[in-house]
């Protein structure tokens, strides 16, 4: 049960989900696997027990959530070599196509501006790569 009212200025998650997802241009398993095929890097931000439950993307760079924006921020000092770039393609993925899309939008935030999620996550990519 809720107490109180939310305060002043807060937002919903459904709210912040759909603003995250309404800058950015969602790409579904044949058009990440496309987007791939012409050098954007998949991002796997699952946590390691979701991995290991549901399986690997082949090719994707494993980053987990916690640690993502100081990994992929071409001004941070714990970035990864490949970061060097704010035109930098990167699609987010996780397990369903939720968390992808918040990351993604953060990472927009940071001035990736190509940054987007993989709709469906792992989940629609595996089903999609076994059908």
């Amino acid at each position: 049960m809720v107490t109180g009212t939310p305060p002043p200025g807060s937002r919903g998650i459904d709210e912040i989900l759909a603003q995250a997802r309404s800058r950015l241009r969602r790409l579904d398993p044949a058009q990440t696997a496309a987007a791939m095929s012409e050098g954007a890097i998949l991002v796997d931000i699952r946590p390691a027990a979701q991995r290991a439950e549901h399986g690997e993307f082949p090719d994707a760079v494993v980053i987990e959530r916690n640690v993502l924006e100081w990994r992929l921020d071409p001004r941070s000092d714990a970035r990864l070599p490949f970061a060097n770039s704010y035109d930098l393609r990167v699609v987010v993925a996780c397990q369903e196509g939720y968390t992808s899309s918040l990351a993604a939008a953060s990472l927009q935030d940071l001035g990736l501006r190509r940054a987007t999620d993989l709709a469906g996550g792992f989940a629609a990519w595996q089903a999609h790569h076994s059908g």
